[in-house]
């Protein structure tokens, strides 16, 4: 290594500096823009992992390596974070960065953008990558939404994942070995297809601390997340003879289609600022609603208080609500609205999970329906796989029953809305002409460029070829509206945002 910036005395037993970059082999001058963060941070990794930085090493200051490499500070200091968030470099104030863990094995080089978009699945036929939207157009279906996911880029800013480094692998670990120690060679056997005893006790509570809702362990079902809640009460309406259901416009592209994946005919009810519109909701003559009162996806708008009381009352007198409340714990200007289930049980199926608050591979979640509904959603659930995992829930229930879950919520929530700061100083730089919706809560932003004569899919088709995901805002919709997207931000570091978007707004450009 480069001993030009060591200034320890011989006998000094601090650890040794890198002392400049020579020690990387990089020139981030032959990558572009928008992989640089991700490629630095994997040459370090890979730096650590062979041993050219061994533990107890002190990485060069971020001013100094930014300046030998020709970056910005802020891009430094960003991989620098990352390699913290994994534990494997420790900042200790004047002391400087050290190593202080050793990777299982060196990164692989960071993957490239797609020179040309592959082929994606769709119902009827492969989607071209050619025409206005390539892979993106509108109606082609929701294995386009799996298909995106499959492709490589180098900015993640899909919408509905959380910081998934922020999964709190230590307090699950000590609580998995806590249950592992308890259990009993009987508890290994077949489970409750309702759900753990000890899993409904505490979701119970959950929801009582953290949504207002006073419910029973016995009225909790333990789900595979919403999209199995979603599915079973889509059986049970079709068995009970509701052949369609009224759905946010916009809304969810993925609960929709599993209405209609269960025989559900699905209406569109338009959505204005707000929420759904009570009104529409009655002409469409639907007997249920799904909806997302407590932030609406895509628009993150709240179900105001006039609204509420209209849907309360058109459910009172015969209505059944389904209310998927997805993410309403990350709410950062004030506390989240009440649960609309906390103010009427009877005429509300609540769903909800932890795929927004720890990981959506946990598969874990909960419905309460109305009593005349649950002996076939139970039965429902038991033919449909004889219940979730038992050690996942009893995991989980541990979590929530010792405080670590609000702990974790309470982390996630600052480091949630510094990155939501993030994307909204990106956007205000680099898509000023935007129209920014849902800044108060939540995993995601909306953004409409209104009056606009592109096609959102197109716009999204030429972010992906920069190496940027999005979700196109007319996937969400069932009628035409103002192009947009629908952008993450969860769970990609404040770096990463700010490069994303200035790609964005390079695809931009280029439609106009």
């Amino acid at each position: 290594m480069n001993r030009a910036n060591d200034h320890r005395s011989e006998g000094s037993e601090s650890p040794r500096p890198a002392g400049g970059s020579d020690f990387l082999q990089l020139d981030l001058r032959e990558v572009a823009p928008g992989g640089r963060t991700e490629r630095l941070t994997a040459r370090i990794r890979s730096a650590i992992a062979d041993g050219t930085l061994p533990l107890g090493s002190r990485l060069p200051p971020t001013r100094v390596l930014a300046a030998e490499l020709g970056v910005s500070r802020g891009l430094v200091t960003e991989a620098y974070q990352r390699l913290a968030d994994a534990g494997q470099i420790q900042g200790s104030g004047r002391a400087g960065t050290t190593v202080v863990a050793v990777p299982l094995v060196p990164d692989r080089p960071a993957a490239a953008a797609p020179t040309a978009l592959p082929a994606l699945a769709r119902p009827d036929g492969p989607a071209r990558p050619d025409g206005p939207g390539g892979p993106f157009r509108a109606g082609d279906g929701g294995a386009l939404v799996d298909a995106l996911r499959a492709v490589p880029c180098r900015i993640d800013l899909s919408p509905g994942v959380p910081d998934l480094t922020a999964f709190p692998r230590t307090a699950w670990l000590q609580a998995e070995r806590r249950v592992l120690a308890a259990l009993t060679p009987g508890d290994f056997g077949y489970g409750n297809p309702q759900g753990a005893p000890a899993l409904r006790t505490a979701v119970a509570g959950w929801l009582a601390r953290n949504r207002g809702i006073r419910a029973d362990p016995d009225e909790v079902v333990v789900v595979a997340g919403v999209a199995q809640a979603l599915a079973l009460v889509a059986h049970v309406l079709r068995e009970g003879g509701v052949r369609k259901v009224a759905v946010e416009d916009p809304g969810s592209l993925g609960a929709r289609q599993q209405l209609e994946y269960g025989r559900l005919e699905t209406v569109a009810v338009p959505v204005d600022e707000g929420g759904l519109d009570t009104a529409a909701l009655r002409a469409s003559g639907a007997p249920a609603v799904l909806l997302t009162p407590a932030h609406q996806f895509p628009t993150g708008v709240v179900l105001d208080g006039e609204r509420r009381r209209e849907l309360l009352g058109w459910a009172a007198a015969g209505g059944l609500v389904v209310e998927d409340d997805y993410d309403a714990e990350h709410r950062y200007d004030r506390a989240p609205v009440p649960a609309l289930r906390a103010l009427l049980p009877e005429g509300v199926c609540y769903a909800g999970s932890v795929s927004k608050l720890l990981a959506p591979a946990l598969r874990l979640g909960w419905l309460l329906v109305p009593p005349r509904l649950r002996e076939a959603v139970l039965a429902a659930k038991r033919y449909a796989d004889l219940g979730n995992p038992v050690l996942a829930q009893l995991v989980l229930a541990r979590l929530m029953d010792s405080g670590e879950l609000e702990r974790h919520l309470r982390f996630v929530r600052r480091r949630h809305r510094r990155r939501r700061d993030a994307m909204l100083r990106a956007l205000a730089a680099h898509l000023p002409g935007a129209r920014v919706h849902g800044a108060a809560a939540g995993l995601h932003l909306t953004v409409t460029f209104d009056g606009a004569a592109f096609e959102d899919t197109a716009l999204a088709a030429g972010a992906l070829a920069l190496g940027v995901k999005a979700h196109p805002l007319s996937w969400h919709r069932i009628r035409p509206g103002a192009p947009g997207l629908v952008l993450g931000y969860a769970a990609s570091p404040p770096g990463e945002l700010e490069e994303g978007v200035a790609l964005l707004g390079q695809a931009l450009s280029r439609l106009s």
